[in-house]
């Protein structure tokens, strides 16, 4: 059982949550709305990231079938995000709270430079007590660049700002140790980082309304609790899920239990990056053994024996050893060329600086 006290923290709703049978469940969200409201004036921080934007321009605005499903997405996710935080003004405006609306992409978590003025953004909002609500900005997403689901955002968000906690809200009350419904099979109520072989549990199906599915907010789960972050998943649908695991009161949830550590902001950054890496460093034995050891140890040239695919300094690449196998992300103080022109050679400079490199768990 959670015994912390949360100063700030992350609320993901899913579509599944907000969706009624014809829209969005204005008595859902009013409710949620009146948790989150609690918890403000208890002076908590709340980073609120929201679906059902798209579900909400579905039910709408319908369009016939020759229309392609992307551009179907987009519509519905211009139209919906209006109504979607229309109704969310005006909820919260009866708590005396102002929301206001930050809408992003995969791609602006890519740049450090874009990164740190999201952050900066979503700060000043924290600051002057107001309640940022962040969704993908699906109308300009494309298919290769979108999040797996807001899951995978919110995991992104709640790293980015350092918060207490995240909690993952979906249709269901946590990660099950079977097939929910069958005899005996109940949720798991604690995992931990090192546990293994919970993922043979998960159904990859995914929501009717969603992208993502349970398997999305296991992985998600877990790299945010490496990272020192607890998070919870449950169920939205429940009354008062919000406050009751705030206020630890006995509720049905899984949390996923964090390591004690907690990443600085580079490295945070570096640990959500994968899919943004622009090429491969692959390292010999002892290059390996040094970066894995206790100690802050920088990557250097001499240490590297190929250099695969194009890339520019600043960008980020991926490690590997000779085997194939991923050891961690870094940033590149040098490009492709100038980096296989100094190989296995010393240099003024590593590739990558320990401060701007994350290995893997």
């Amino acid at each position: 059982m959670h015994t912390r006290k949360f100063k700030r923290i992350a609320v993901k709703i899913g579509s599944n949550v907000l969706a009624g049978a014809s829209g969005l469940d204005f008595v859902r969200i009013a409710h949620l709305v009146d948790q989150i409201s609690s918890l403000k004036k208890e002076g908590i921080e709340v980073v609120l990231i929201s679906s059902g934007a798209v579900a909400s321009g579905r039910s709408a605005f319908p369009v016939e079938n020759r229309i392609d499903t992307v551009s179907a997405r987009q519509l519905w996710s211009a139209i919906g995000q209006v109504k979607m935080m229309n109704t969310y003004s005006e909820y919260f405006d009866k708590h005396g709270i102002t929301c206001a609306q930050v809408l992003t992409t995969k791609e602006n978590f890519s740049d450090r430079k874009h990164y740190l003025n999201m952050k900066n953004c979503i700060s000043t909002m924290l600051e002057y007590n107001v309640l940022p609500i962040v969704n993908e900005n699906d109308t300009i997403s494309v298919t290769e660049l979108m999040f797996t689901d807001n899951d995978e955002l919110s995991g992104l968000i709640s790293s980015m700002m350092d918060c207490d906690a995240l909690l993952i809200l979906s249709n269901v009350n946590g990660i099950y140790n079977g097939t929910p419904g069958e005899e005996g099979v109940s949720v798991i109520p604690e995992i931990s980082v090192a546990d293994e072989n919970f993922e043979s549990f998960i159904s990859t199906q995914k929501s009717g309304f969603g992208r993502g599915g349970m398997h999305t907010k296991f992985s998600v789960a877990r790299k945010i609790a490496i990272e020192g972050i607890p998070v919870f998943i449950a169920n939205g649908k429940v009354d008062n899920i919000i406050t009751d695991i705030v206020h630890h009161r006995k509720v049905v949830f899984t949390l996923f239990r964090p390591n004690g550590k907690r990443l600085k902001s580079n490295k945070k950054w570096l640990a959500h990056s994968t899919s943004f890496a622009k090429g491969i460093v692959v390292v010999n034995d002892g290059a390996k053994t040094a970066l894995l050891r206790e100690g802050a140890n920088s990557l250097l040239l001499i240490g590297v024996v190929e250099i695969k695919g194009y890339f520019e300094k600043g960008d980020i690449i991926r490690i590997q050893d000779e085997q194939g196998n991923s050891l961690g992300l870094g940033k590149a103080q040098y490009d492709s060329d100038t980096a296989i022109e100094f190989i296995g050679k010393k240099a003024e400079k590593p590739l990558i600086y320990y401060d701007y490199m994350y290995l893997n768990e």
